[in-house]
């Protein structure tokens, strides 16, 4: 598809109308997410045999390297159901990447961490992620990525005023 055909396909969000910009403007972002997160999902499923999911749990993993996570504090983390970490888990552990460990707290509970070979293998494809999303934003002027950022951050606590108990998570 050539640049103005695809560019023009996926700008479907201009379709709500100039008198509608709030309503654009929420595709607009949730359009540019759509496809970023698309593009992750693909190179990590092609490159290195890792969904998007297993990718976060590592990454969430990596944040408490001495003490690891429970089930519930992942779920937690990333908003999913203790059945679903579940399944990421064991696919996690089946392929070497990650352990359980019996809590030293709680002899019923369960914590699961990186491997060493995990937390090599995730060191890898956490900088193949971070140099996907650089040449995503590569051709923006850096002035504008910051302006950006910038207004994002002004976004977000506006839009947080107007929600019902939200804290908008982590920058």
């Amino acid at each position: 598809m050539q640049d103005s055909a695809r560019t023009q396909a996926i700008d479907l969000e201009t379709a709500a109308g100039q008198d509608k910009l709030n309503l654009s403007l929420w595709l607009r972002l949730l359009t540019c997410a759509n496809i970023i997160e698309t593009e992750v999902r693909s190179r990590l499923r092609v490159q290195y045999s890792l969904s998007l999911p297993q990718f976060d749990l590592m990454a969430q993993l990596e944040r408490a390297p001495e003490t690891g996570l429970t089930m519930g504090e992942l779920g937690s983390r990333m908003m999913v159901s203790a059945g679903n970490i579940t399944g990421i888990t064991d696919r996690l552990e089946r392929d070497g990447h990650v352990m359980r460990v019996r809590s030293s707290a709680d002899r019923r509970s369960q914590n699961v961490r990186l491997t060493d070979s995990g937390r090599s293998y995730f060191a890898v494809v956490a900088k193949a992620h971070e140099n996907w999303i650089a040449d995503m934003f590569d051709d923006m002027p850096v002035k504008s990525r910051t302006e950006l950022f910038d207004r994002l951050a002004n976004l977000k606590q506006t839009v947080l005023a107007h929600t019902t108990g939200g804290n908008g998570g982590d920058d």
